[in-house]
């Protein structure tokens, strides 16, 4: 699934807290791994980080407990998402984490007894835990919880080039019923879910995005190393140019920056991440909006749910007008495709 660990960082080559002033003004921040709750400094890293970002969201596995509650203490506007991939038995198979989920679940519930609202689940959707995923809507819906999803990605960050659903569509059929119940909510917020899951769908079985990827333009990843990315999804590291070593004006205006994002332009791996599709959905409301006023609609004054097959690809695929093999060459799984070119 993603393979960090086998390649993680040295503390002494980490970004600084020096480095990390010279970031520019941002509306949101997400801070990942690996783990983040590793440093030790993390405290100090979210406190310059509020001085230049409006929100900011930690991505963890929740094993850090003592440390996760401490930060929260300080920190109580900071988002907390603890990944969580799928039931217990599910969660402590694929994450190879002794009781795991426990130790996750009880620190999110510990986050929301201190009265700290932006806290939630993390579950990256796969073949093993897809029967898992309204369970766990249900489970962080009773509680009052945000529920935050994504599939399977290769990317050098990730360390991975062969990851791939199997079974698109028991997969799709999942996130069809989590779709349907996000778009029975109250909440706005959880419609504009329904159409990032429906996005996945269109994304599991290789399809074009339906929306464009602005990364290096207004969105940017960097690394614990300083080195600045227009994302992490790429297939290999394209960089922009490293923070330690300039203003980010000199890097943001570099020749370097302008190389990749012609690049960008170019990309064909169709990812379909929270990262780079939250900034796109804001930029391009409209068409989110129209199809989430659509389909609210359709669940308010019709018997007619959302279906997996309003995707031509979908139909496709039933019908037996595209194969299995043809949708793996669509992937980014190196291993796939090259299995099916020989």
């Amino acid at each position: 699934m993603c393979n960090r660990y086998k390649s993680p960082s040295k503390a002494e080559e980490e970004i600084s807290i020096e480095t990390i002033k010279k970031l520019p003004k941002m509306y949101f921040t997400n801070v990942t791994g690996g783990e983040p709750f590793i440093r030790e400094d993390l405290p100090d890293i979210i406190r310059e980080l509020y001085k230049i970002s409006d929100r900011i969201v930690i991505s963890t596995n929740g094993y850090f407990t003592d440390r996760i509650i401490a930060l929260a203490k300080e920190f109580p506007q900071v988002g907390i998402r603890i990944s969580i991939e799928g039931l217990e038995e599910t969660n402590n198979e694929i994450r190879g984490l002794p009781n795991g989920f426990q130790r996750g679940y009880q620190t999110l519930k510990k986050l929301r007894k201190m009265g700290m609202k932006d806290v939630g689940f993390g579950m990256t959707v796969q073949d093993r835990n897809a029967d898992d995923l309204v369970h766990l809507y249900n489970i962080s819906d009773k509680l009052d919880m945000e529920f935050a999803t994504a599939s399977l990605h290769n990317s050098f960050y990730f360390v991975e080039t062969t990851n791939i659903i199997h079974d698109r569509q028991k997969v799709a059929k999942n996130f069809e019923k989590l779709i349907n119940r996000l778009l029975k909510s109250n909440s706005p917020k959880k419609w504009f879910r329904a159409y990032f899951n429906h996005g996945l769908i269109n994304y599991i079985y290789g399809q074009p995005r339906l929306l464009p990827c602005d990364m290096s333009f207004d969105t940017f990843f960097i690394d614990p190393y300083g080195d600045v990315m227009p994302c992490n999804g790429t297939k290999e590291k394209e960089v922009m140019g490293n923070l330690n070593e300039c203003t980010w004006n000199e890097l943001w205006n570099s020749y370097a920056a302008e190389r990749v994002r012609k690049k960008v332009r170019k990309c064909d791996r169709q990812c379909w991440m929270i990262g780079s599709v939250s900034p796109a959905m804001h930029k391009y409301i409209w068409k989110p909006a129209l199809w989430v006023v659509v389909h609210k609609l359709r669940s308010v004054f019709t018997d007619k749910g959302y279906s997996m097959y309003e995707n031509k690809i979908c139909r496709d695929y039933k019908d037996g007008i595209v194969t299995k093999e043809d949708l793996d060459k669509l992937s980014t799984c190196e291993e796939c495709i090259d299995k099916c070119n020989c």
